[in-house]
């Protein structure tokens, strides 16, 4: 599956960065995980900050090497700038989406509501994560799951969390893909030149 299964922890000490949501880890320790997390740290490399990006986008949305190579190069082909239209096409995919519109708590959550086939764009029943949305395209809780406890807590307590390229019906719990989100919309901590300049050598 198309996801990291370890420790979550972990990876937000890491990079120093609340990667899958609050972390009481992070706040407790804020050094580097492993026996030398609080040692002397030698300067990375040119390399290693551009790999430690890609690695840090990977886990904040969910995705394996090959899926996310593929989507680079997808992101690539397309006019305009590479690192931004990588940013739009990862905000396009279903589960984050899902995510966007407080319909889940966490990425993880919301790929396994449309796993489980909980979720529906435009009308019809879609059980991929990856699916890239198209503008104009509506995102709904299937009518059967629309009282599922975990879907009406996260709603009741993230409803208010709006983002511009989104709109959000709450009474029916139906959302649109108004726009492609603009870079300065995402609030993802991410130098996307870096992970350009890693794919470029």
């Amino acid at each position: 599956m198309a996801r990291y299964t370890g420790p979550k922890s972990k990876i937000s000490r890491k990079f120093n960065e609340e990667i899958f949501g609050p972390s009481k880890a992070l706040k407790k320790k804020s050094y580097p995980p492993g026996m030398h997390g609080r040692g002397r740290r030698k300067k990375q490399s040119e390399y290693a900050v551009q790999l430690a990006e890609k690695q840090k986008a990977k886990y904040i949305y969910g995705m394996l090497e090959k899926q996310f190579a593929n989507l680079f190069e997808k992101a690539a082909r397309k006019g305009g700038i590479t690192g931004e239209n990588l940013l739009i096409l990862l905000e396009s995919r279903l589960d984050n989406t899902v995510y966007r519109l407080g319909i889940a708590p966490t990425r993880r959550a919301a790929r396994q509501l449309v796993l489980h086939k909980h979720i529906t764009v435009n009308g019809e029943i879609v059980n991929i994560p990856s699916y890239s949305l198209k503008v104009g395209e509506t995102v709904a809780v299937r009518e059967k799951s629309k009282s599922l406890e975990a879907i009406t807590t996260s709603l009741s307590v993230r409803n208010a969390r709006q983002f511009t390229w989104l709109e959000w019906d709450g009474a029916e719990m139906v959302g649109k893909f108004v726009s492609a989100p603009q870079r300065d919309q995402i609030p993802e901590k991410i130098q996307e030149q870096l992970i350009v300049e890693l794919y470029s050598k």
